[in-house]
């Protein structure tokens, strides 16, 4: 990874904070895209302690907000003339409904929408890079997803799990769709099931709701680093340049659900995606 340019989003905790220590050891400059200038600033103080002085930057990216992501990519642009490798990490779990800043609800907008842009933002960097990469993190959760294009944004009898699951088979569609369109390019995009890892997602930041179901459980997942092992294995191995389109679990290519491999449904959501960044 010596001298790759890597952004890693969510990167503040959990697995994006991982992410970015170990692909950082690996001699790759990461830049860690955050929502929260107080929290990737600590984050970015310890990944650099962690690493020994490794180049580690923050930049400030508001994955609910269409116009931050474009002001996020602009900036990069202006800063770099190419990215090797896009880790589309971070993802909300929201118990209650919850919206955007442009109106979407918010895991389908964070987890799906927010990244969807932002590769598109950035898709021209990673054609420049020798051999440019894309990561999604998705999850098991994609099986009992599906779309609801009549109410993609579940306005009516909303459930977390339902838009979890929706958001997650967001994930593999675009993987799937993207990958079909980068064919004959230098850009694998694939995705990655981490496990069920402790990690803080599903807490209210503001009210602590959520967090003492995760103290009582966290010690049966995986911790961070071993949730994040394979999206570093395909950032940097060369079985991550080398495959697309594909979804992984513990570092092998394993099935996707009926839907998540249907390319007609990943056609059409690309164009029902399209329209809802182009706002």
């Amino acid at each position: 990874m010596d001298g790759k340019l890597v952004i890693v989003t969510g990167a503040n905790s959990g697995m994006g904070f991982a992410t970015t220590v170990e692909l950082a050891k690996m001699g790759a400059k990461v830049i860690m895209a955050c929502r929260s200038e107080e929290r990737g600033k600590q984050a970015l103080e310890q990944a650099r302690a962690a690493c020994g002085g490794a180049e580690i930057e923050l930049m400030l990216c508001d994955l609910g907000h269409l116009a931050s992501i474009r002001s996020f990519a602009q900036a990069f642009k202006e800063r770099y003339g190419r990215l090797d490798v896009l880790v589309n990490n971070a993802g909300v779990v929201s118990l209650k409904r919850a919206t955007t800043k442009d109106g979407f609800e918010s895991m389908l907008g964070v987890n799906h929408l927010g990244h969807f842009l932002l590769t598109h933002e950035l898709l021209d960097l990673l054609k420049a890079a020798p051999q440019g990469r894309i990561v999604n993190v998705s999850s098991g959760a994609h099986k009992a997803g599906r779309i609801y294009f009549n109410d993609p944004f579940l306005t009516k009898g909303y459930n977390v799990a339902k838009g979890y699951a929706q958001s997650k088979l967001a994930n593999i569609l675009f993987t799937r769709e993207l990958a079909k369109r980068l064919a004959g390019t230098n850009v694998t995009v694939n995705s990655v099931h981490p496990g069920a890892v402790g990690t803080n997602i599903g807490v209210d930041r503001t009210t602590g709701f959520g967090k003492t179901v995760l103290r009582m459980v966290r010690p049966f997942f995986r911790t961070p680093l071993k949730g994040a092992d394979t999206a570093i294995y395909l950032a940097s191995s060369e079985a991550g340049g080398a495959s697309t389109g594909l979804y992984y679990i513990d570092r092998k290519p394993v099935q996707v659900s009926k839907r998540g491999a249907d390319p007609e449904l990943a056609a059409k959501f690309w164009t029902w995606s399209e329209q809802q960044v182009a706002q």
